[in-house]
């Protein structure tokens, strides 16, 4: 189940046990031991408040849709740069173009 396990793997990321995740959403911790062992799938309003204590949207915490691989920043972010002027976004996505090459670059020369 690739809930579970997306659940473990950002509980990880921000070093938390069980216990501090569960007081964090308000789900408990012995429902968050069965969602990462994948004996259980939680129910919408429980995902909902898990995504809510990690900061990311639902569909990042299911790994489903199109917003699955962004947090709820990088979700934000790119909503506010749909709506600037056409004009201005091309200035955004020159910028974030030079960004990414330069960071494929670096990937290639290490």
């Amino acid at each position: 189940m690739e809930i579970g396990r997306i659940i473990t793997t950002l509980r990880k990321q921000k070093d938390w046990s069980q216990t501090e995740l569960a007081t964090k959403s308000g789900v408990s911790r012995e429902m968050i031991g069965k969602y990462e062992r994948g004996e259980a799938v939680p129910s919408i309003e429980a995902a909902k408040k898990i995504a809510n204590a990690f900061d990311v949207s639902l569909d990042y915490l299911v790994g489903q849709g199109i917003n699955s691989k962004f947090d709820k920043k990088t979700v934000k972010r790119l909503q506010d740069i749909n709506k600037v002027e056409a004009k201005d976004k091309e200035h955004v996505f020159a910028m974030l173009h030079a960004f990414l090459a330069k960071n494929k670059l670096q990937a290639i020369l290490a």
